[in-house]
């Protein structure tokens, strides 16, 4: 669970630099004029395409991102959850193997029976 919650958080931060890229991306597309021509990367290449189509693109990917990410915390919230369930129930395990026989936990145990002074004597 805890390697889940670790490639949870990978792929959480992962979105969030793509969302950071996207920002960028719109925000140097709406400084470009309408007539301005405007390349995407795809693959090794770029493309000539319209300002709007690249701006719709990048709000399309950007609500995708959104929606990830969306998805990404609310699985974070549930791993972080069955992670503290697990350790309640392993520390309850602890506290049960420490406990003392037969006592309350947290108290210490009895002393252990002493055998009577002078050991048993032998008939002649």
């Amino acid at each position: 669970m805890q390697n889940s919650l670790q490639g949870v958080m990978a792929q959480k931060q992962q979105v969030e630099v793509e969302r950071l890229e996207i920002d960028r991306a719109l925000e140097e597309l709406k400084k470009a004029g309408e007539g301005d021509t405007v390349y995407k990367h795809a693959g090794s290449i770029l493309v000539r395409s319209t300002r709007d189509a690249l701006v719709a693109e990048l709000e399309e990917r950007k609500e995708l991102s959104s929606t990830r990410q969306t998805v990404l915390a609310k699985q974070d919230e549930r791993l972080r959850e069955g992670l503290k369930e697990q350790e309640a129930r392993v520390t309850e395990m602890i506290r049960a193997m420490q406990a003392p026989p037969g006592g309350a936990p947290g108290q210490p145990a009895p002393p252990p029976a002493q055998p009577p002074q002078g050991g048993a004597q032998q008939r002649p």
